[in-house]
């Protein structure tokens, strides 16, 4: 089996240009534009260089192909699963839970689970590598990374009533 290569071109003022070239030789290419949207390029299989379709998608509509085109669409949070045996999922703090308002060092998420917080994000922005004294809040999404196991017993406090 061969590895899918993926070109990144950045388009000044547009946004950056992702072309792939599949197995059967076909050109395929998304730009990611600034706003947000995404255009899906196919390319004529007897002329790769000139587009033959084009769809303009918005981030929404962009989302949900990434999710029909995932292996495990079915969990909308799954980040990357790598042959390491590790994931990387959003869990949200809904604003009703036990943890709004709380030290994220009272989860004791890491110990409890061996999965690690490594970001948080918040309205305001992301919050990377949050220390244990970081009060979390409702609305505020976890990035957690471990096995599917310490991921899902993270995912287990976080629920917590």
């Amino acid at each position: 089996m061969s590895i899918a290569r993926v070109r990144t071109t950045p388009l000044p003022g547009v946004g950056v240009q992702y072309d792939l070239t599949t197995r059967e030789q076909r050109h395929l290419s998304v730009i990611a534009h600034r706003d947000g949207s995404r255009s899906l390029n196919v390319y004529r299989s007897d002329d790769p260089d000139a587009c033959s379709q084009a769809f303009r998608l918005t981030a929404e509509e962009s989302a949900a192909l990434v999710d029909a085109l995932t292996p495990a669409h079915h969990n909308p949070g799954l980040l990357h699963t790598t042959d390491l045996g590790l994931v990387a999922e959003r869990l949200p703090v809904d604003g009703t839970s036990y943890w709004n308002g709380r030290l994220l060092g009272e989860t004791r998420m890491r110990t409890e689970t061996g999965a690690s917080i490594v970001a948080v994000l918040r309205r305001t922005g992301a919050v990377p590598s949050p220390a244990p004294d970081f009060r979390l809040a409702g609305g505020d999404t976890l990035i957690v990374i471990g096995t599917r196991e310490g991921v899902d017993a993270a995912a287990a406090i976080l629920g917590r009533e």
